[in-house]
């Protein structure tokens, strides 16, 4: 029986020590290149939207226009903050810093990155981070 070996070219190759596979980053940048996508075009609706808003006849005071204003103005700072996190991420990786974290400098795990493509930090670390606040 012949079992074919494959080589796995990890992100040690580009200077950090993970054990990220040449494939494991290809669709971690295509993941990050999807949301970068998908947040610019969340802040395109969320901008059309409040001109619209802007842009109706004056009539009697909306009393959910304030609230409205509201959640346009959460959403759009949520939707910046991880469109940067995102740009951020995509940085390191043309830099070659991406999957170390920045506190400890130690390799964040795959698994983690994996679900969290942006993430700066290591699982303990974002924990000390979280726990200080």
């Amino acid at each position: 029986m012949h079992r074919e070996v494959t080589h796995r070219r990890t992100v040690a190759d580009h200077g950090t020590s993970s054990s990220l596979s040449a494939e494991d980053l290809a669709a971690l940048r295509e993941n990050l290149h999807e949301q970068l996508l998908f947040r610019q075009e969340q802040l395109r609706q969320i901008a059309g939207a409040a001109r619209l808003a802007t842009g109706r006849a004056e009539g009697p005071p909306d009393p959910w226009s304030t609230s409205r204003t509201e959640v346009r103005n959460k959403l759009a700072a949520s939707a910046r903050m991880v469109l940067a996190d995102v740009e951020a991420a995509l940085a390191r990786m043309d830099q070659g810093g991406y999957g170390r974290c920045h506190l400890c400098l130690r390799p964040v795990a795959r698994e983690r990155l994996l679900i969290v493509p942006q993430a700066r930090y290591c699982a303990r670390c974002q924990q000390v981070r979280e726990a200080d606040r």
